[in-house]
């Protein structure tokens, strides 16, 4: 089977050697997102900003993938500090809709960056 690689302008560029998202048949395996703005490829400021952009930036390589959010379904969500995983419930709320999809949280000592946040992901199309 062959692999198709996903990128989007939308979304910050690989800051290593890996691609946005990679395709093979139906499934898109998404690589991790930081709350970097793409444009800038700086971080955003605070937790808070954090967590929209990386969904904002999930969202960009899901889109260009021919997907949706909705065709996600296995999240994993990285922070720095579990405390603030109902800030990341509060934003998954605005970008998914039941039915929810897997879910992982995990609690790490850092992140790429000097990140607060990362998320990664696989989607399932059907198209």
């Amino acid at each position: 089977m062959s692999k198709t690689i996903i990128s989007s302008a939308k979304a910050p560029a690989a800051i290593g050697t890996y691609s946005q998202a990679v395709r093979v048949g139906d499934t898109v395996y998404l690589s991790g997102q930081l709350g970097l703005d793409p444009a800038t490829m700086q971080l955003v400021d605070g937790i808070d900003a954090q967590v929209i952009r990386v969904f904002e930036n999930l969202k960009a390589v899901v889109d260009a993938a021919g997907g949706s959010l909705a065709d996600v379904v296995k999240l994993n969500v990285y922070l720095t500090d579990l405390a603030n995983f109902a800030k990341v419930n509060e934003a998954m709320a605005t970008y998914f809709s039941e039915p929810f999809p897997a879910r992982a949280a995990v609690g790490v000592a850092a992140l790429p960056r000097g990140g607060l946040v990362e998320a990664d992901g696989v989607m399932v199309l059907t198209q």
